[in-house]
């Protein structure tokens, strides 16, 4: 029986966004693939046929994020604006509910290595590939970036994405000064 592609796809999105949902709220290990399934309204054999076990789907959730975020990062010329650039992809509405699997409580910090690993960072900071403290670079921005990130998701984006990013920018430009001197 040949199934019409975007049910196929339908169905497998519908146990990302399941398994995104249950991994905010608990560890990946806690996850069983019956809850993916039962939540999501299909049986565990279902499931089985779009992926092997619950780390190919976490793969897969990382894998499509890193994916848009390359994408997006490759389509913009290198500046210092390209963390900020990264923060306005993951603002997405689709990437949202990965985010705050991968960036919350019980996320795990391989996304974070492999975020670090997979984006060439030194080619946007204009960084020098060959210094000894560019790494260290690359994980302040990182880090950092997605620290504020993380806290303004745990925050429900109390503040516009414009006024986000424009302070992510102006910290990394100027540091805290510029608001504890009003």
């Amino acid at each position: 029986m040949n199934k019409q592609p975007q049910i196929t796809e339908k169905t497998r999105q519908r146990f990302i966004e399941v398994f995104c949902e249950l991994y905010s709220q608990k560890p990946v290990e806690k996850i069983s693939i019956q809850e993916i399934a039962n939540r999501s309204g299909y049986n565990r054999s279902t499931f089985y046929q779009y992926f092997t076990d619950i780390y190919e789907l976490l793969d897969t959730v990382e894998n499509n994020l890193l994916h848009d975020i390359k994408t997006e990062l490759a389509s913009k010329e290198p500046s210092m604006h390209s963390v900020q650039d990264a923060l306005s992809c993951m603002d997405k509405k689709e990437h949202l509910l990965a985010l705050h699997a991968l960036l919350g409580d019980y996320g795990s910090p391989r996304f974070l290595a492999r975020l670090k690993r997979d984006i060439p960072m030194e080619q946007f900071l204009n960084l020098p590939h060959n210094h000894s403290l560019t790494p260290y670079f690359i994980d302040f921005y990182l880090t950092s970036a997605l620290s504020l990130f993380r806290l303004w998701l745990q925050r429900e984006k109390d503040i516009p994405p414009e006024e986000f990013i424009q302070l992510v920018e102006n910290l990394y430009s100027r540091g805290i000064t510029t608001y504890t001197q009003e």
